[in-house]
């Protein structure tokens, strides 16, 4: 069996493959918000052209599940490694050729068509790279320190988030509102032909990650990981999903959806919320491992559960900051939201994937975390734009995002805490289960 590789070298690979991944997918989400209304549905009302333009960009979390059952059936079956490799190439070619699409001026019909194509392929490829990137951090290192290692690359979402809306922000400074719409948004998505090669480079550097290399010589990988995750592990499932609905459906509505209201409830330049999304990026780039190691601490659920419960109450003053107007109070609204988010998001990813035995877990982490990507970070956006709509005010969506943070802090309250699990019990047990 190869020598494992140091833990910091995983780390590091995984933390800026995911952050790639992320940036690519972010970019789509915000420019839906900010231009492709305009660009690909043109001849709606500018409030039912932005719903389309989300529900454009929901189609890349219906096809991350589809992206976790495939990925994770070869990660479970050939190794984590090879399959970031691919994950990671997948995305960079799609989003690149995003920056490419013409326009509905151009062909019409063809560029929404297109776009959602591209779309999906974005979401294939983001659903087999989050789970395979946990994994490779997680079953390398310190077991005392599972929760920190396998934070960072849940760091890849702020990152992402942050170079998505900083480079946007960024063309949207440098040119008018007529070369951004023409080329100007193009730019963030022909950027990432170029980083992905640094990190296909990164990536290829490192090994198997230990744990999977013993399965694998052992020759004890599962034929079909997927069906004992259903047919032995749907109640941990069941409560991956569910623990995790609500913290996507609130990210979303803090991070996405803020430009839409910033823009079409309040009438103030997009720049503004971009701006506030930014900074508060920085600041859960921090807070995330920080949020990782206290599970390693105090365990996996009263850090999560406190996150969730803080940003069910504070998601109605998130609405009542921004309606003031001010920029200072937006940025007030969106940083102690995200750092809300990362005391869930921290510790989230070791949550999950220590309910699942090495044989099967990158299928049943990867599925339980993207499914509930179509129940929330799918959805979050086109609900509360429908709300918006219908009320002309924001108090339905926080008693929206409020009710899907409660079936989080139950679902947690009902699984098991996973800090102290001994994952090599928990494959000892695999066995047992399944005969």
């Amino acid at each position: 069996m190869p020598a494992a590789t140091p833990v910091r070298r995983v780390v590091i690979a995984s933390l800026v493959g995911t952050s790639l991944e992320w940036y690519d997918f972010f970019v789509f989400g915000t420019a839906a918000a900010v231009a492709f209304n305009t660009l690909f549905f043109p001849e709606f009302d500018p409030l039912v052209g932005t719903l389309l333009a989300f529900m454009t960009a929901a189609v890349g979390f219906v096809a991350r599940p589809l992206g976790g059952i495939v990925f994770g059936h070869y990660g479970d079956r050939i190794g984590r490694k090879n399959v970031l490799v691919t994950t990671l190439l997948l995305m960079g070619i799609t989003t690149f050729a995003i920056g490419l699409v013409p326009t509905y001026g151009s062909i019409g019909i063809w560029a929404p068509l297109l776009l959602v194509a591209l779309r999906f392929l974005q979401g294939i490829g983001l659903g087999g790279e989050w789970g395979g990137a946990v994994l490779m951090t997680l079953e390398t290192g310190d077991d005392r320190k599972r929760g920190l290692n396998a934070s960072w690359p849940q760091i890849g979402v702020p990152i992402g988030l942050l170079l998505a809306n900083g480079v946007l922000w960024l063309m949207q400074a440098v040119t008018d509102d007529a070369a951004f719409l023409s080329w100007g948004w193009r730019v963030p998505f022909l950027l990432s032909g170029v980083l992905v090669l640094v990190g296909l480079w990164i990536r290829l550097s490192i090994a198997e990650s230990p744990l999977f290399a013993e399965v694998e010589q052992q020759a004890e990988t599962v034929r079909t990981p997927i069906v004992d995750v259903v047919r032995y592990y749907w109640r941990e499932l069941l409560l991956a999903l569910g623990a995790r609905i609500g913290v996507d459906v609130a990210f979303y509505v803090f991070i996405l959806f803020i430009t839409t209201y910033v823009t079409k409830q309040l009438g103030l330049p997009s720049s503004l919320a971009l701006g506030a999304v930014l900074i508060a990026a920085a600041v859960q780039i921090v807070l995330i491992p920080v949020a990782g190691a206290l599970s390693d601490r105090y365990g996996r659920r009263p850090v999560y559960i406190i996150g969730a419960v803080g940003a069910a109450v504070w998601t109605f003053m998130f609405f009542l900051l921004l309606d003031t107007r001010e920029f200072g109070m937006m940025v007030l609204a969106t940083v102690v939201a995200l750092v809300f988010h990362a005391l869930m998001y921290g510790p989230q990813a070791s949550f999950i994937a220590e309910m699942f035995p090495t044989k099967v877990r990158y299928s049943g982490a990867s599925m339980g975390y993207q499914l509930a990507g179509i129940f929330g970070g799918a959805l979050a956006p086109i609900i509360a734009t429908a709300l918006l709509g219908a009320t002309g005010s924001a108090l339905l969506i926080s008693v929206y995002v409020a009710a899907m943070l409660a079936l989080a802090v139950v679902c947690v309250v009902i699984a098991k805490e996973t800090s102290r699990v001994d994952l090599a019990a928990a494959d000892a047990a695999y066995l047992t289960r399944t005969t």
